[in-house]
């Protein structure tokens, strides 16, 4: 018997702080302007997406003690974007990226109820951790925290803001106008949490929401970070977008549900997925390569490149030859704020690999940049992108993708208009939302209290 077909999942990523946005492109928009996330917002609902996601920096990037400003610079807050964009929309699902590093939990879970009410039960909350001190210097508490107590002050932080959202079931408010009863509970809201990283007690203001608490999301491909969704999280975000690391990565975190009491089908994983579309698979090719190296100047290349060397390299011909002196090691001081620098634990190993590729291939600083970095996922016509990206859910390597567009505001217009009717014509994509609210969207069951406390614990 062959197996049934799964439904594949789509999610629209507003591209943002990163050179994957070509900002410089005659086509693209603003960053900021309401404009642009309500049309990003509206094409990824007309085309039925499950939900659109905004990233989140809280600190502007900086290279040699400057801003990096090669990329876009500064974002508008979060939850104001969100909660503007639950006005102009009907069914797309809000996902926010907010830190369990800098936050307290009763704001948080205050302001993702909130945001739940307002749109009708679509909220969904990405929980991240913070890495480094950098970041830490804007926030009153400063410095940082190891990786284990970041994310046992996580999963404290989501079991906490549980507590929160459950110190409500829903059947308080009476409204009754006849005898003045509002509330059949005078004790609603009451909450006692006692812990490690939290010690707080008193009452929730904000009544049990659409969907009892948002769905969660998490980001983390450590060990600690793929338990802490096995555990917690509702789906869960990859950067295997290829069938084999894909396939290794969704066994791993799926197989470590059962222990946690939950089903494979309770942890979807969702990997992000960048794409390139044109009438033919060749012509696609070429405006791939063009892309490519639009989102990597040469001056772009040159600041990738001290992210290894750790020293000055502004004095280099981007289409030069790699520096024949060594990567700087000890403390990278070049590149404040990069995640990226934790990719290359041994910068003179990586150096030497480097430059034996750009020999080998007669390379310069940008074509090495541009051949080691990551290519665009999906490339080819719509039909030729439709048949990859079922081909990769079908098999196991991801239940959906969050796509990444180069261009703002209206780089997903064409996969809405042209991908999404052949995966509807393949019976793998909605054609209609089938609920009102983001769990609906995504397959996964409304919590009730009990429910919550067993995930968080």
């Amino acid at each position: 018997m062959s197996k049934p077909l799964k439904q594949i999942h789509l999610a629209a990523h507003f591209p943002g702080v990163n050179n994957t946005t070509v900002w410089s492109d005659p086509k693209a928009g603003s960053h900021i302007e309401f404009s642009s996330f309500a049309h990003f917002a509206r094409t990824a609902e007309r085309a039925k997406f499950d939900f659109l996601f905004l990233a989140e920096g809280l600190r502007l990037r900086e290279q040699s003690g400057e801003i990096y400003d090669l990329d876009v610079v500064g974002r508008p807050d979060t939850f104001t974007v969100l909660a503007a964009l639950a006005a102009v929309t009907d069914h797309i699902g809000l996902t926010g990226t907010i830190n369990s590093t800098f936050n307290e939990p009763y704001e948080v879970a205050r302001q993702f109820a909130s945001l739940d009410h307002l749109s009708g039960g679509r909220s969904a909350w990405n929980v991240v951790t913070s890495w480094d001190a950098f970041t830490g210097e804007n926030f009153r508490r400063g410095g940082f925290l190891p990786q284990e107590q970041r994310y046992s002050r996580a999963k404290e932080f989501l079991t906490t803001a549980y507590e929160l959202f459950d110190s409500w079931d829903g059947e308080e408010i009476v409204a009754d106008q006849a005898t003045g009863v509002f509330l059949r509970d005078a004790k609603a809201g009451s909450f006692v949490h006692s812990g490690q990283h939290f010690d707080i007690h008193g009452r929730f203001n904000v009544p049990r929401s659409p969907q009892g608490r948002p769905v969660i999301f998490q980001a983390g491909d450590s060990d600690e970070g793929r338990e802490f969704a096995a555990s917690s999280a509702d789906a869960i975000f990859s950067r295997y977008a290829t069938r084999i690391e894909g396939q290794s990565f969704y066994t791993d975190v799926k197989d470590r549900l059962a222990r946690y009491g939950r089903r494979r089908d309770e942890l979807l994983i969702l990997p992000a997925a960048s794409f390139v579309l044109a009438d033919t698979d060749a012509e696609a090719e070429e405006l791939a390569k063009e892309v490519r190296r639009k989102q990597v100047s040469g001056a772009t290349a040159l600041k990738h490149l001290e992210w290894v060397w750790n020293r000055d390299l502004s004095g280099y011909d981007p289409d030069g030859p790699l520096p024949d002196v060594d990567p700087l090691p000890g403390e990278h001081t070049v590149a404040r704020g990069r995640a990226q620098v934790r990719m290359y634990r041994d910068p003179l190993a990586t150096a030497r690999e480097w430059r034996e590729l750009a020999a080998a291939h007669g390379w310069s600083i940008r074509d090495l940049v541009i051949e080691t970095g990551n290519r665009q996922n999906f490339i080819g016509s719509p039909r030729t992108v439709a048949r990859a990206v079922n081909d990769l859910v079908q098999a196991d390597a991801s239940d959906g993708f969050i796509l990444v567009p180069h261009l703002t505001p209206g780089g997903l217009d064409d996969f809405a208009d042209r991908v999404v009717p052949l995966l509807q014509e393949q019976g793998v994509f909605r054609t209609e939302y089938e609920g009102p609210t983001l769990r609906d969207h995504l397959g996964l069951t409304h919590p009730d209290r009990a429910h919550t406390a067993r995930a968080a614990s």
